[in-house]
């Protein structure tokens, strides 16, 4: 009786891959990855401290056309110029350009997962053809109005207005917290209408539109962030995203950026472990490298357990994705999930770094105080925990 080989995992333990999942992905998924990661380690790992610490993001153009290039940009959508990739795909770029920093994955999820997604899914054929190639290739930037500012987890509340003017819309209304908007050449904006809650393509030229940028974060700060404000812009008819009325528009494009979430926030995660199991190594204290104590060991295991946990939960659920079969509560589990232990991640990282952790010498506070955001948006932590509790009890706890 012959016996099989043992595979490199079973003989081999990599600290980075403690459980072998690279030997889930396939030489597509890993290609993908690698070059992601090298763009990153090129592009934004030199100079995301300085940014995040002048609060800016000043190449945001510039690295937008380059994410178009490898096509990170509406990377599940096909047609249009888009790349056609898995989903499995796109959550491992997610998780490379988290890695780098939450803001990045943000420009990348506002730009894909939301606006064009938008306009793929509920767009006429020639809104599809007037945008999604131009944003494809990051020559065109876009984002996305939902949050109002009295109205975030009651979407339905929302006080942003179109109204008929002969043939004509015109849209009045503030949209709050709003990535890329002060560099947006088209916004997706929510509004609602006679017919109910109906999504528009607004040009950021339009007179009457105008996007002031939000300052004095203390979290994503190498990030645009923006109000909109649009006062009476009017539009043409053929403005308004034909195929969806109501809430099920925009809530289906959340729950598809939804989706990018679980798989960045463990690059949040991945990048201040790595960060705590090296300065574990070469930081000595008491005549040896901390890592050789038990505590800081118990620390790094820990870490360890929940980041490989959170991607494989990401991993499972971007093939079911794949597959067609991914329903929104498995969307906000893996939300819920991954981004809390995300952030207790990056907070036991910055305990083995001591008084370095909150350097941006290190990713650490960087990524703990991005995550604070990552925690809020495209759902709080209590929608998620009440949609969950939805779908287990059968009740509705929202009101």
């Amino acid at each position: 009786m012959s016996v099989p080989s043992s595979p490199r995992s079973a003989t081999t333990f990599d600290p980075h891959d403690p459980l072998g999942i690279d030997d889930l992905l396939t030489p597509e998924d890993l290609a993908v990855r690698d070059t992601i990661r090298r763009w990153a380690a090129d592009r934004v790992l030199p100079h995301i401290a300085e940014w995040y610490e002048c609060g800016e993001l000043p190449v945001i153009r510039e690295l937008t056309r380059e994410l178009g290039a490898m096509g990170a940009l509406g990377m599940p959508l096909t047609g249009y110029g888009c790349a056609g990739a898995s989903a499995v795909q796109y959550g491992l770029t997610c998780l490379e350009l988290e890695a780098a920093d939450s803001g990045i994955r943000s420009l990348v999820s506002v730009q894909g997962s939301l606006a064009m997604y938008a306009i793929h899914r509920f767009g006429s054929e020639e809104q599809r053809r007037r945008w999604l190639p131009g944003m494809a290739a990051g020559e065109l930037i876009g984002c996305f109005g939902l949050t109002e500012p009295d109205h975030g987890s009651d979407p339905a509340g929302m006080r942003t207005r179109a109204k008929r003017d002969g043939s004509d819309w015109l849209l009045t209304g503030r949209k709050m917290w709003i990535t890329n908007g002060s560099v947006a050449d088209v916004a997706v904006v929510w509004a609602r209408t006679d017919d109910g809650i109906r999504g528009f393509l607004v040009p950021t030229d339009s007179p009457g539109f105008s996007a002031p940028e939000i300052t004095h974060k203390w979290s994503l700060r190498a990030s645009v962030t923006s109000e909109l404000v649009l006062d009476e812009v009017r539009l043409p008819a053929d403005a308004v995203l034909p195929e969806v009325t109501g809430l099920r528009g925009p809530l289906g494009c959340l729950n598809h950026a939804r989706y990018g979430i679980v798989w960045g926030a463990m690059g949040a995660a991945r990048s201040s472990f790595e960060s705590a199991l090296d300065y574990a190594r070469t930081r000595e204290q008491f005549g040896r490298p901390i890592g050789g104590f038990q505590l800081t060991q118990a620390k790094l295991a820990d870490m360890a357990l929940e980041l490989h946990k959170g991607i494989l939960l990401a991993h499972h659920l971007g093939s079911r994705m794949d597959a067609g079969t991914l329903r929104p509560e498995q969307v906000s589990f893996g939300k819920l999930n991954n981004v809390r232990e995300a952030i207790d991640i990056c907070r036991t990282a910055r305990t083995v770094l001591g008084a370095n952790g909150i350097s941006l010498e290190y990713p650490v506070m960087r990524h703990a105080t991005n995550l604070e955001s990552v925690l809020t948006y495209e759902g709080t932590v209590e929608m998620h925990q009440l949609v969950l509790g939805k779908a287990l009890t059968g009740l509705d706890a929202f009101r």
